[in-house]
């Protein structure tokens, strides 16, 4: 992982992507620790964080983990999620953000000097590419340790890093997860439905819920 000290850091944070990320590997992220890691690599100009929440609910179980990462040094940007059926009739919930993300790439492209995309989507690709054509360097986190991986293969030849999910899991773990070791993909449950964002202290160390999360 190469980062230099004069450098203006950018983090662009796909939440439902960076959440199945790490649910995948079976630890949840301590979002101050996160903070605070990429601040130590260089000058951490913003740091954006994208989901989409459900307006119409009397209570989102991503309220939580929102207000707190609105407090705490996060740029958040949310938009309210899309209720459709399919041609099978079943109800569906679309929240994709990937439009928000690559806009507000674009615009702060020429107050940074390095992008961290947390997102394995291989429709990012050209985004990737547009901005190193201004000149920017781009590093991807994900993980190719899921099963299947979750990020895409055009993606992490694009970028000029490629920061391994599990190798930041040391630094962003919530606190009292001892790090895994991911040479074999484990079985574990899925979220139960409405299972809320719950915090353990005023630390950041909040876990996300699943409910809302895979919109995309």
């Amino acid at each position: 992982m190469i980062f230099y000290p004069q450098e203006r850091i950018g983090l662009f944070i796909d939440g439902s992507n960076l959440y199945a990320a790490a649910r995948s590997l079976d630890f949840d992220i301590d979002y101050k620790r996160l903070l605070e890691h990429f601040a130590d690599k260089g000058h951490l100009v913003r740091a954006f964080y994208y989901t989409a929440l459900m307006d119409d609910a009397e209570y989102s179980p991503l309220r939580p983990l929102v207000d707190w990462l609105d407090y705490n040094g996060y740029t958040m940007v949310t938009k309210p999620t899309k209720e459709f059926t399919d041609a099978s009739g079943r109800r569906k919930i679309k929240g994709n953000m990937d439009i928000e993300l690559a806009i507000d790439v674009m615009e702060m492209a020429e107050h940074l000097d390095h992008i961290v995309l947390f997102s394995g989507d291989g429709d990012f690709r050209r985004l990737i590419e547009a901005v190193q054509r201004k000149g920017l360097r781009c590093s991807v986190v994900s993980t190719v340790k899921s099963q299947p991986p979750m990020v895409a293969d055009e993606l992490r030849r694009q970028a000029d890093n490629f920061i391994e999910l599990v190798d930041l899991e040391k630094s962003i773990a919530r606190s009292g997860e001892r790090p895994q070791h991911h040479h074999h993909h484990r079985q574990h449950q899925a979220a139960e439905p409405n299972d809320g964002a719950q915090t353990d202290d005023d630390t950041g160390a909040i876990r996300a819920p699943g409910d809302f999360e895979n919109l995309n």
